[in-house]
């Protein structure tokens, strides 16, 4: 686990957030070549896809990586994490050099938020965010930010092993 551990360490049971009205997710016509249950993200549009294969996705509002820190291509989740405490990257830390070494799972100031699916790539996730006025911006070192509720809905739609894409 290695730079996992010390980017994701897992976690708290937390609780499962209802349906408030606050959700950024919305089922919408896609038509793209590929499978069900790959995970789509297009950076421009700053958003989130589940491909559901019926010709439909679930559509997610998402805060993608500022200008020269986004990334394009494909990796898998390797991880799911409920309230997972957060380690600062050392890009990151380097920026943020006040920022402690770790933060709390469940902690008022920690970015992962209610859950989060790491990747197979460098230090990137998928995650909650205690700054829910970032969905929707290019706001982080890389990772996809989504609304606790949202990352709460999906991290309950996918597995370890699934399939992310992410385009311009």
């Amino acid at each position: 686990m290695g730079a996992r551990a010390a980017f994701a360490i897992a976690a708290i049971i937390g609780i499962v957030v209802t349906s408030t009205g606050t959700s950024a997710r919305e089922v919408v016509p896609f038509e793209g070549r590929v499978s069900a249950g790959t995970v789509v993200i297009k950076t421009a549009e700053r958003r989130l896809y589940y491909v559901r294969g019926n010709g439909t996705a679930l559509r997610y509002r998402v805060a993608v990586g500022k200008p020269g820190k986004q990334w394009f291509g494909e990796a898998r989740i390797d991880g799911k994490y409920v309230r997972p405490a957060w380690s600062p990257p050392a890009e990151v830390k380097r920026d943020n050099p006040r920022l402690p070494d770790v933060i709390p799972g469940g902690a008022s100031n920690n970015p992962m938020g209610a859950r989060a699916l790491t990747l197979d790539l460098d230090e990137y996730a998928i995650h909650g965010t205690n700054r829910p006025s970032s969905i929707g911006t290019y706001a982080s070192y890389g990772c996809i930010r989504m609304l606790n509720e949202d990352i709460v809905h999906l991290y309950d739609q996918v597995s370890v092993g699934t399939r992310v894409v992410v385009v311009p």
